[in-house]
């Protein structure tokens, strides 16, 4: 009985074994072919085909190595076993031990190598990049300082073979292991008596491994002389004195000891000791102390520190140089600028194009306010951050604040959460929201040029559907027959009661219609629904991987992705723009730095949807690729913004035909692209060190600089850059630029610099305006103290300064409208060199206490110089500023008179003003006329008939300002709703 128990939980442990292993294989069937269904959906089966094969390659070659070191030194040692049966208690002992170990021995020798082998493909596969880069590795045509070889070598031949190398010493070393367990437990080594002995052959078999050790690391410590080259001290990133006559000569001296060492461990074959190993061994280490360790310190603390800063100024030398080539440093345009310090009127006369252009807006304040007047519905929200942008408006650029209304399930009564609603229904966000930077209502709301479901505007016609976008975390499915009925939700009519709904009829995501298609799903997502619902028909298809920086970290895995995808429409659909960086850390010479670190600022430290690259450490990078995807198709487009980038052409050369020229990107494509964000900021980092050029003030450091502190946030991160329309000194008329200031290093807050850089690419395709990329920086005299942000803000929260615009002083307005039900927001604090000197310029907000609540634009402080105003507007502020007169009055400049909002808007037809009112029965004909295009176009929204759609909505447009003419309004005035839940700007 016992027997027939053992042989059916023998038989039991083999069928659960078994149908282990068929679920394991499923489910890596499921995913693997997923995985394929949807590059093949996206177009870059390449990538697909690409990635896995270089890893499965990488992982059978990685396997079989340290499998086979394993294995080969476990079956030598016990071939090679001693024949005669032991003489010592020692060797009794281990027979017992053989003997228990004898049944699994043939298990074991196959096992262990395997499993061994596992683990180290796996890391193997890892490094599936750095193959990719260096068989399709690429010359930079620039050699370095030292080893005077090109910079491609550092950047994608030797991280390969520095991996070679230590993957080999893993699978010696673990053959090493091996063989020397297997050679004690069969007797090939003993321990007892006057110390460990060996049998010849295992003397033989351990010192010809031990040889191939040392040799290998021979070959590590040669390579190692060339990562000296990024190698980081406290005063720069690669050689410095110390490295070159001392650390290198040291590296080269071990690798020769190394050498002799491993001659030495194969001459034991003949000398049959261990004696002549043992010594070289202990030479090697005492080497790699006194000349890696000692000998260094030595020269670093009695050679190099009483002569430093001379002996070190060439390798500094060497680290401003590549520093500044790296990352693209190399164009900077520095120039002194001592601003004036006194206002007159008339002072912005010559800068009067620039002065209406101040972006007010803060997109990263903003974003309640766009929910609550153009958020609809509950299950469309708004990013905590919106973006900013700039559009074609009436012939003229005007920057602009957008956001898209992304879809929200959490706004979904709880009720109504289940799977069919939450993947089915509930499928996409809709349209976009794009307000005037400039510009406000009278209430202090945003001025809309494109707001509403369905959206009315300046953008044209366009798809509004947003099926793929930042809030997108969930996949859904969609589509089915044209004649079938909708299921997805749009929105819900107000003219019928009723509810607006659609059918996907786009080509995106992965058509999931057949049984094996599901099937893959439902072991994918865990959820057997996708088996038995009725949602899913034959023309169904699977969105997911929604978000756009997910689509292209996919379909683009050797790129460092922007934390900051925005929105762009052009040609009728939506698309979101990202940034895509190729990086490096072993350019050298360069200055290692921190992505995490230096990309993040007070605003990626917040609950926004702006995050800060954590991809490690690089002295190198570029930004080589725009990427695009479409909002309704999710379709991923590559374009080589930066083709000469060699690391780029290396992986163009892995992954042939994904990345698009230049030329191929749109000319109203191309007027969208801006600067990316986190680039500027890894470079301002920089060039808070960098822009000195002198090795001697360079090691003196008293010139450098640090990004201030955001005054306005508490957090104590650094201040964000800002994008807005500005005129440099030197500069004919106003560019879309991203700025940022410069304090100087230690405590003091008085301004060091301000830098811009060009962000308008123009818009013809495949080649950059001249000016794009173009950095500016102003430097402050140091014989003067300029204020800094900081002060600015100092300024405004002890100000008692007084306003044309309001009854109180600036402190008594920010104290009321912070006691009475509500709290002060401070927006986005620009500095903009203008009149000969420096306006800051900085909205305030008030937002009432409330869950509904919103904050609204109530006021204006400016400063030039030691001079502070404030005002309802910006040209209020102005006016009060300098006297009543900038110099950019309504007349030269468009900006408004004093007291006016930005710009003034005309009576509204609820004003209770009028002129030309029509007549009873002309007004019934405009507003029958409303109602007639409103429907028509409804009508053909439901058909997806987007061109009748837009004619519909031109005439509608048309219909509604001829209405609002007959009641005696403006029709182009900016709405002000009656009804906000903020305080007014006294506070009451």
């Amino acid at each position: 009985m016992p027997v027939v128990l053992r042989a059916q939980r023998r038989r039991l442990l083999w069928v659960v074994f078994a149908v282990i292993v068929v679920i394991v294989l499923v489910s890596l069937w499921a995913n693997l072919w997923t995985e394929k269904l949807w590059y093949d959906s996206v177009g870059f089966s390449t990538v697909f085909r690409t990635e896995l094969v270089t890893k499965t390659s990488m992982f059978v070659v990685g396997w079989l190595v340290v499998a086979g070191s394993v294995y080969s030194s476990m079956a030598i040692a016990y071939a090679r076993r001693p024949i005669y049966a032991p003489t010592t208690a020692e060797l009794d002992s281990m027979d017992r031990y053989r003997e228990v170990l004898e049944p699994f021995r043939k298990v074991s020798f196959v096992a262990v190598p395997v499993i061994f082998g596992l683990f180290a493909g796996s890391a193997c596969s890892g490094q599936w990049q750095l193959l990719l880069l260096w068989l399709n590795r690429q010359p930079f045509g620039t050699k370095d300082a030292e080893f005077h070889k090109d910079i491609g070598f550092y950047v994608f031949t030797l991280p390969w073979f520095q991996f070679i190398v230590g993957f080999l010493t893993l699978a010696i070393v673990l053959g090493f292991i091996a063989a020397m367990v297997t050679h004690y437990i069969y007797g090939g080594i003993s321990l007892q008596g006057h110390g460990p002995r060996t049998t010849g052959t295992a003397r033989v078999h351990l010192s010809l491994i031990a040889g191939a050790l040392v040799l290998v690391r021979a070959v590590a410590y040669w390579l190692s002389r060339y990562s000296l080259t990024t190698s980081n001290s406290n005063l720069i990133t690669g050689i410095d004195y110390t490295g070159q006559h001392a650390v290198l000569p040291a590296k080269e001296i071990l690798a020769v000891a190394a050498v002799l060492c491993a001659v030495l461990f194969v001459a034991t074959i003949w000398t049959r000791t261990w004696r002549l190993p043992l010594i070289g061994v202990v030479m090697l280490l005492v080497c790699a102390i006194v000349l890696g360790g000692i000998y260094p310190a030595i020269v670093q603390n009695f050679k190099v520190k009483p002569s430093e800063q001379a002996l070190q100024s060439p390798y500094i030398s060497r680290n401003i140089s590549a520093t500044r080539q790296a990352y693209g440093l190399t164009d900077v345009k520095t120039s002194n600028y001592n601003p004036t310090t006194k206002t007159a009127q008339g002072q912005l006369r010559k800068d009067a194009s620039t002065v209406p252009g101040i972006r007010l807006l803060d997109p990263m304040v903003v974003s309640p306010t766009f929910q609550q007047l153009q958020g609809r519905v509950n299950y469309y929200q708004f990013s905590d951050a919106l973006d900013v942008d700039r559009y074609q408006i009436g012939g003229k650029s005007v920057d602009t604040v957008i956001g898209v209304r992304g879809l929200n399930l959490n706004g979904i009564p709880a009720g109504q959460r289940n799977w069919v609603n939450d993947h089915s229904v509930y499928t996409h966000g809709f349209g976009v929201v794009a307000a005037y930077g400039n510009q406000r209502s009278d209430s202090g709301e945003p001025v809309f040029f494109e707001q509403g479901i369905p959206p009315v505007g300046k953008l044209g016609t366009f798809q509004p559907r947003i099926y793929f976008g930042e809030s997108l975390s969930s996949y859904s499915i969609v589509g089915g027959p044209k004649s079938g009925p909708q299921r997805e939700f749009d929105y819900p009519d107000s003219a019928t009661g009723g509810e607006m709904k659609t059918t996907y009829a786009g080509s995106g995501g992965v058509s999931i219609g057949s049984f094996t298609r599901k099937l893959a799903y439902a072991i994918k997502y865990r959820q057997y629904n996708f088996l038995f619902s009725d949602v899913i028909n034959k023309e169904s298809r699977l969105l997911y991987d929604r978000t756009p920086i997910d689509r292209v970290k996919k379909v683009a895995p050797w790129l460092t992705v922007d934390g900051d995808p925005y929105p762009v429409v052009v040609n009728g659909d939506v698309k979101w723009i990202v940034d895509g960086y190729t990086t490096s850390a072993r350019y050298p010479y360069s200055e290692l730095q921190s992505l995490g670190a230096a990309t993040t600022d007070s605003l990626t430290t917040g609950t926004s949807n702006v995050h800060s690259i954590n991809q490690g450490q690089v002295n190198y990078i570029r930004n080589s690729v725009k990427a695009t995807v479409d909002a309704y198709t999710g379709k991923v487009t590559l374009y080589a913004w930066d083709p000469t980038d060699p690391v780029l052409k290396a992986w163009e050369h892995a992954f042939g035909g994904t990345v698009q020229p230049m030329s191929k990107m749109s000319s109203a494509l191309m007027s969208h692209i801006r600067y990316p964000e986190d680039l500027f900021k890894v470079q301002r980092e920089l060039l808070t060190k960098y822009h000195v050029t002198d090795p001697a003030s360079f090691f003196q450091g008293n010139d450098f600089w640090q990004v201030p502190a955001d005054p306005t946030k508490s957090s104590g991160e650094q201040q964000p850059p800002y994008y807005l329309s500005l005129a440099m000194p030197g500069q004919s008329k106003p560019a879309f630029s991203l700025t940022t200031t410069f304090i100087p290093t230690g405590q003091r807050q008085n301004l060091a610099a301000f830098m811009s850089v060009d962000s308008d690419p123009g818009s013809t395709p495949g080649k950059k305006a001249a000016d794009y990329g173009q950095f500016r920086v102003l430097e402050m005299p140091r014989s003067t103290t300029v204020k800094g942000p900081g002060q600015f803000q100092n300024d405004i929260n002890s100000s008692n300064a007084k306003s044309s615009s309001f009854p109180q002083t600036l402190a008594q307005f920010l104290t009321l409208n912070s006691q009475s039900g509500a709290r002060i927001e401070y927006g986005n604090l620009l500095t903009l060199p203008v009149g000969g000197g420096l306006l800051y310029v900085e909205p305030i907000y008030v937002k009432a206490n409330g869950a509904t609540s919103f904050p609204l634009e109530r006021a204006v402080v400016v400063e030039f110089g030691n001079k502070l105003a404030w005002g309802a507007t910006l040209d209020g502020a102005l006016d009060d500023l300098f006297g009543g007169n900038s110099g950019a009055s309504a007349g030269d400049a468009g900006v408004t008179p004093k007291g006016g909002s930005s710009p003034t808007p005309s009576p509204s037809p609820s004003s209770g003003k009028s002129s030309s009112k029509g007549t009873s029965a002309e007004l019934d004909q405009a507003l029958a006329d409303v109602e007639k295009y409103y429907q028509d176009g409804q009508a053909a929204l439901k058909k997806g008939d987007w061109t009748a759609y837009g004619r519909a909505q031109a005439e509608l447009q048309k219909a509604i300002e001829g209405a609002v003419k007959l009641e005696g309004g403006n029709a182009n005035s900016p709405s002000t709703p009656s009804n906000s839940s903020t305080a007014s700007p006294s506070g009451k």
